[in-house]
């Protein structure tokens, strides 16, 4: 027994030498050469002792790996803008994309995309980011989500082989309040809270209805997902529960959850999904950041039978998949994620745009940039900025396709035009969160919309998307 104890020492031993080259635990037979696969193996090959240990050891670099990462690209500085979420939370300021040395934004958008990719100055935090550990890829919680629901459920969402990357201060307020479209004169319901399990019947008994009652509690149940679930190849040190819709989608909005979209292969092209707000579901026609399904009925479910287990449902089998009952239980769920609203916009008028008598003449010039020179307009329609259409940006005109910790960085494809009705509230940008503040925002679209905005022109469309 002795002998039998020493060896599987050595061997993690030997493991862990190797992390973080090592990183997949399915251990498989070797595929061919130029064969990969669209599959996970089923038959895990490593006890999970073995997998615990290896990439509990891996876990300090790659979260050094990824944060260096990020330092290299981004000022990562707790810089408020002196304008504040609805319960109060700082929104962060300034440009935090680092430029190549020597070049000024305004130098780089005078340029065309051609000469940007020949000369390679394509600032690395315009680049798509990858996830803190691209070849294993799952969903990852910011730690303040993983403390309070363990407090709540006693159910633990750490993973043993990574942590979040993104600071606290990049991400949404925490917990989001909550907006209905049905009882406006309530404001937010969410009374401070995170919605769990534990509270949604105390806090929703006598404001929704027994429908909503229910898909609200299926919203909050925790099911099998492929990290969170109770065979070996999870990674959660102990068995887990699962993940519930609104573990990513807290209080109905996002606490800047990330995962990778389930739907490319092979994993260096997937892309990172920074958690999109549900927030206003009711005025939009398309679902997912880059899928276009057609309904928030069919998000739900692609979401339980495909997305928590990386879109091979040969896996989810094995995991343990929740197949959810169409007519009612999904409709109950879509019929809560349908009168989610937006926060309050007091400077807006019915139509969307500014009040006169209530904006500033910054937000007046932005809103002015917004629908002229900015262009955005043409995406972004008011009264809830989006024409809810996909769109191409193409920014791979100004870059040549290259590896990044271990994701390809080439096309990104088309795109969702999300709602910007609230949009200070839903830090960080773009489908992937590679960008930071709104001020990023705006010289990641001058860029590649080649508007060649001014300095003033800039901070004045800032201070009009901060007013939606």
């Amino acid at each position: 027994m002795k002998f039998a104890k020493t060896a599987l020492g050595v061997a993690v031993a030997t493991l862990v030498a190797l992390a973080p080259a090592l990183v997949r635990t399915q251990e498989a037979p070797a595929a061919k050469p130029g064969k990969p696969s669209s599959y996970s193996p089923v038959v895990i090959r490593e006890d999970f002792a073995v997998t615990l240990a290896r990439m509990k050891a891996a876990r300090a670099g790659l979260m050094r790996r990824q944060q260096e990462l990020l330092a290299e690209r981004y000022d990562l500085a707790d810089r408020p803008s002196g304008a504040t979420m609805f319960r109060g939370k700082p929104v962060q300021g300034g440009v935090r994309v680092r430029l190549p040395r020597g070049v000024t934004w305004e130098q780089l958008a005078a340029l065309t995309p051609e000469q940007v990719r020949e000369r390679d100055l394509f600032p690395g935090g315009l680049l798509p980011l990858p996830h803190p550990h691209q070849a294993e890829g799952g969903m990852l919680f910011p730690h303040f989500e993983i403390e309070e629901i363990k407090r709540q459920e006693g159910r633990d969402l750490t993973r043993f082989d990574l942590d979040f990357d993104l600071p606290d201060h990049f991400l949404p307020e925490f917990p989001a309040p909550i907006f209905l479209t049905t009882r406006p004169d309530l404001g937010d319901v969410s009374k401070g809270k995170l919605l769990s399990i534990d509270n949604y019947y105390e806090m929703f008994n006598g404001v929704l209805n027994p429908k909503q009652i229910e898909g609200l509690r299926l919203l909050l149940t925790p099911f099998p997902q492929q990290q969170f679930n109770q065979t070996e190849d999870r990674r959660s040190e102990r068995p887990s529960r699962g993940v519930a819709c609104f573990d990513c989608h807290a209080n109905g909005h996002s606490n800047g959850a990330t995962h990778l979209v389930g739907d490319i292969r092979p994993q260096e092209f997937r892309h990172r999904i920074e958690t999109p707000s549900l927030r206003g579901v009711n005025i939009q026609r398309l679902f997912g950041s880059q899928r276009a399904l057609k309904s928030v009925e069919d998000f739900t479910e692609f979401e339980q039978r495909a997305a928590y287990f990386d879109g091979d449902p040969v896996i989810a089998t094995k995991k343990g998949v929740n197949i959810l009952e169409r007519g009612s239980q999904v409709h109950f769920m879509a019929e809560v994620q349908e009168i989610l609203d937006f926060p309050p916009a007091p400077k807006l008028t019915v139509m969307g745009k500014l009040d006169p008598k209530k904006a500033s003449e910054s937000e007046l010039r932005g809103q002015t940039v917004f629908f002229g020179k900015g262009q955005c307009f043409t995406c972004h329609a008011p009264p809830y900025y989006t024409d809810n259409l996909m769109h191409n940006l193409k920014a791979e005109r100004f870059y040549k396709p290259r590896l990044i910790n271990g994701i390809m960085a080439s096309a990104d494809g088309p795109i969702k035009t999300f709602p910007l009705r609230g949009i200070k509230e839903s830090p960080p940008y773009l489908h992937d969160g590679r960008l930071l503040t709104l001020e990023d925002t705006v010289e990641f679209f001058n860029l590649i919309l080649e508007t060649k905005l001014s300095d003033k022109e800039k901070g004045d469309l800032v201070a009009f998307m901060r007013t939606l």
